[in-house]
């Protein structure tokens, strides 16, 4: 395999008609840099809808109540009705493998007027009464101060913890926030922490957010024990999918819900909209896989037809070897190492010049700064390593017809060809 003057044979077959070789070995470095570059963009592209996803806990789902549709046990249809605090303790008993549960109230929202005083200063800012497990199931950045913890949810403590949006209308530059006081429908909550979340996790307007203990938003805005919505979490390594039917289920029966009535209760599966984004990424990378294959298959085939042009070119030497007692397969080997040499060569450079490119994109990226949905477009060590094998048995493809064609041809004809 290491023979020097085996290698300086190939170099020298492959040297002897320098554009053939390069306009043969062009179709497989193209072949790899059109695989590498699908591969990146799809990377690119998964990365953009992971990063809108955010650090949300995606086995989560979202639910709330709407209007029955459906009469049951004398209630009529048509009959609005609210989640209650005892629903959750219910879904918390009888449902397994629930990792959060948290109910949730809500203040505000699209085309509400101001809600919100400080001073002389005001604004409409969702207001959200939460329980400390949110944090878990939408991550956001404590920049300062702290977050709604268990003893403010037993002591209804009337305290706030506000978005960077909030706190950029409300106070001024440089003014210390925490400890102050801000008044959320007429009634004094003390800001003790402020919050950042990702551009992703909700752009602007989810920097522009305020939560407090959810008790307290009970107590303060007379809500008594009624539930707006809960975030449902599920624990690792099992779907919140599987579970959500039975967690409705759960609902109905407590509200009196007819359990044929499939609108009564709305609810929004992240895990399946996962799910779908994720089928989605691996259908591209199989479609990237099979384009880029394709492509280079193209230019194997080229390989392949270019060998056997070399063989009949060298049939006389072929003849003279075969002649002088070297064995077949050693004569094959010559050939099928030409191959994979020129293959691998080519590959490599298809290769480097795909790298050469993601960089450059990566580079305008960062300079023009994020794009939607596509960010950092890049392929792994694994899918180098996938390119490597890919060229390999390509090169052994492209060197097989060849090599057989040429210990096929005897000795004495071979002598007589000119």
């Amino acid at each position: 395999m290491f023979n020097r003057d085996r290698w300086k044979e190939i170099l020298e077959v492959l040297s002897s008609n320098v554009f053939r070789t390069l306009a043969t070995s062009f179709g497989v470095g193209w072949g790899i840099f059109i695989l590498i570059i699908l591969l990146a963009a799809g990377k690119g592209l998964e990365n953009g809808i992971r990063a809108d996803f955010g650090d949300i806990a995606t086995n989560t789902m979202f639910m709330w109540s709407r209007n029955t549709t459906i009469s049951y046990k004398g209630l009529p249809k048509g009959r609005r009705f609210s989640f209650k605090l005892e629903d959750v303790q219910a879904i918390n008993d009888k449902v397994p493998n629930l990792r959060f549960i948290s109910p949730r109230n809500q203040l505000g929202g699209f085309g509400s007027g101001n809600n919100v005083v400080r001073g002389l200063k005001t604004g409409a800012f969702n207001v959200y009464g939460d329980y400390p497990e949110i944090i878990r199931q939408e991550p956001m950045t404590i920049t300062s101060g702290r977050f709604v913890n268990q003893n403010d949810i037993e002591d209804k403590r009337k305290i706030a913890v506000i978005g960077d949006g909030v706190q950029n209308e409300l106070y001024d530059q440089g003014e210390t926030v925490i400890g102050t006081y801000i008044k959320i429908q007429g009634v004094n909550f003390m800001v003790v922490g402020t919050y950042q979340k990702k551009d992703s996790g909700g752009g602007e307007e989810g920097q522009k957010e305020i939560y407090v203990p959810f008790t307290a938003f009970s107590q303060a805005f007379n809500m008594g024990n009624d539930v707006g919505w809960m975030a449902i979490t599920a624990n690792d390594g099992s779907s919140i999918s599987e579970l959500k039917e039975k967690i409705v289920g759960v609902v109905k029966e407590n509200r009196k819900i007819h359990p044929d009535d499939k609108r009564a209760v709305g609810y929004f599966d992240l895990y399946e909209q996962f799910n779908r984004v994720e089928s989605l990424f691996g259908a591209l990378r199989w479609v990237a896989y099979f384009v880029g294959v394709l492509v280079l298959l193209s230019g194997i085939i080229g390989v392949s037809n270019i060998m056997l042009i070399v063989i009949k070119e060298r049939t006389k030497e072929i003849g003279i070897r075969r002649a002088l007692g070297e064995a077949p397969w050693s004569i094959k080997k010559q050939i099928l190492m030409e191959s994979i040499f020129l293959t691998i060569i080519s590959g490599m450079i298809g290769i480097i010049f795909g790298a050469a490119f993601i960089y450059g994109v990566n580079a305008v990226l960062d300079s023009v700064g994020p794009v939607d949905m596509f960010i950092n477009p890049s392929v792994s060590l694994g899918v180098v390593v996938s390119a490597l094998v890919i060229l390999i048995f390509s090169g052994l493809l492209a060197g097989f017809i060849p090599a057989q064609s040429a210990i096929k041809i005897r000795p004495i004809e071979a002598l007589r060809t000119e």
